[in-house]
């Protein structure tokens, strides 16, 4: 009786022939990223941002999109909506009312049109601007 190869044994097989038919295989598992945000991660900013904007390596699918900013009480700063951006579709923005001096996080929740989602947070700080005597 022959046993069947392991699961393992498989994937070395397929990976094997993709190699050497030149397929690229990297591509077969790569991931949808965010590569760039406005306001950076961690920033610290002297005047408050009037958006924030995230760019991804990938296109997003902008129906699926959720994009929030939370002031320190945890908090939603706007009920507005992100959008794809008109000049590319591999970014999302959200326009921001005037925020005060403070620290934020900026969550967000992706579907990259490839079908993978993508979610993830960071903070920026608003600092008060310094008051003249």
């Amino acid at each position: 009786m022959i046993g069947l190869p392991d699961r393992h044994a498989c994937t070395r097989v397929i990976l094997i022939a993709a190699l050497a038919s030149g397929v690229s295989v990297t591509s077969a598992f790569a991931h949808s990223m965010l590569v760039k945000a406005e306001p950076p991660r961690r920033a610290v900013l002297t005047k408050p941002p009037a958006q924030v904007r995230l760019w991804f390596n990938e296109k997003i699918e902008g129906d699926y999109a959720s994009l929030v900013v939370l002031d320190a009480k945890q908090q939603s700063v706007t009920d507005v909506k992100p959008t794809l951006a008109h000049d590319d579709q591999k970014s999302i923005v959200l326009p921001l009312p005037e925020l005060a001096p403070g620290k934020y996080s900026v969550k967000f929740r992706v579907l990259s049109v490839d079908g993978h989602v993508v979610e993830s947070y960071f903070d920026f700080t608003v600092k008060g601007v310094a008051q003249e005597k």
